[in-house]
């Protein structure tokens, strides 16, 4: 992979708008478009999802990746979320994909299991422990259980690339059931999947090669790891770098950067929160990446809502993409108008939250207060 390639072809954002090559393809620019829920993932017709990710591959986005499609049952967000476990719905999700690849665009399937997250009765977890944001005490998976998951997460995977995905993303963080296994506070068990942190790491390393083994080498899998937890029993950086290293070399092709868990309670993408104020810890596992000999590319994100912070993350050396979702929800055409030289006609994101999350938490479909339209 070569995740330094500079392109000369643009006076003011050289490096965000700069190819990423991952070997087996390339990315047109340095922009993730991050996974966020819309409301428009539930249900059987995806055809609005679909217009809203070709509008955004339209922009020139050089990734996007879906709001999180459940890999079982279990994994629901609430009853009857978005999920995809069978050749039938992976047919289904081929209106998505066609649309943002007849315009240019790449796009990765989140995969997300909500663990005790989970707003429905059938919820599981490694240890049964009730989460503070959410009514249900999930139940404990046995053994047998935690390998009917991964089952379930490799399968998603072969499903997705079946629908015509690029790729999907393994969701390891904001405390869903993978950050439950690898932290002491959540994950309780003695046996192989419990205790010291190499069996509480197996979760996420299982994931991660049977799903490259079952979707081979040509398909983008994105790692979406937590670098700072920011609660009570949370994973030391020890052992977040730990982990990074091994998903890198377990057959991550990129590694996004995840922070804070659901119900942490440090602000992570408020209005009050400086513009890409946590850039500094993907820049340290950048650091311990190279220390290492590991070029597997790095995306962070939070609070990166311009393309002049996007060029200067880059610039400092902080990673090599830069994740944004609220930005293109404000404006499907940034990256466009950024490379047009048209950046002060981008619809910038104010992180209100107010019609995005705070509708998405009312289970209604979301919006934006500085494009109304964005949805609809």
């Amino acid at each position: 992979m070569n995740s330094n390639t500079a392109s000369s072809s643009h006076a003011l954002y050289p490096r965000l708008l700069a190819p990423l090559d991952l070997g087996f393809t390339t990315l047109k620019n340095r922009v993730l478009m991050g996974s966020m829920h819309t409301g428009l993932e539930e249900g059987r017709d995806l055809s609005r999802l679909a217009a809203y990710f070709r509008e955004r591959a339209e922009g020139e986005v050089g990734l996007m990746v879906t709001g999180g499609f459940a890999p079982n049952i279990a994994g629901w967000t609430k009853p009857f979320a978005g999920t995809l476990s069978t050749s039938r719905a992976a047919k289904r999700h081929r209106v998505v994909t066609d649309a943002v690849h007849q315009a240019g665009g790449k796009i990765a399937l989140q995969i997300l299991h909500t663990g005790r997250y989970a707003y429905h009765p059938l919820a599981v977890a490694p240890t049964r422990l009730k989460s503070p944001i959410t009514p249900f005490t999930p139940f404990e998976l046995s053994s047998g259980g935690v390998e009917r998951q991964i089952r379930a997460f490799v399968n998603c995977a072969a499903k997705a690339r079946e629908a015509g995905y690029d790729g999907v993303e393994i969701m390891g963080s904001e405390g869903y059931l993978i950050n439950q296994f690898l932290s002491k506070a959540t994950n309780q068990r003695d046996d192989e999947w419990g205790g010291d942190y190499s069996n509480r790491m197996r979760l996420p390393l299982e994931i991660v090669q049977r799903t490259r083994e079952a979707v081979g080498k040509d398909f983008i899998i994105i790692y979406r790891l937590s670098m700072i937890d920011l609660v009570p029993g949370g994973s030391s950086w020890d052992e977040i770098v730990t982990l990074g290293k091994a998903v890198a070399q377990g057959g991550a092709s990129i590694i996004n950067t995840g922070i804070g868990w659901h119900e942490a309670r440090v602000p992570t993408i408020a209005t009050s929160v400086p513009r890409a104020a946590f850039a500094w810890v993907t820049q340290k596992m950048k650091a311990e990446f190279a220390a290492s000999g590991i070029t597997t590319p790095l995306i962070t994100s939070n609070r990166i809502n311009t393309p002049e912070v996007a060029e200067q993350v880059l610039q400092d050396g902080c990673a090599d993409m830069v994740s944004m979702a609220r930005p293109l929800l404000a404006d499907a055409h940034f990256v466009k108008k950024a490379r047009l030289a048209q950046s002060d006609q981008i619809n910038t994101c104010i992180a209100c939250n107010q019609a995005c999350l705070d509708h998405a938490f009312k289970n209604k479909l979301a919006s934006c207060l500085v494009n109304p339209r964005a949805c609809h």
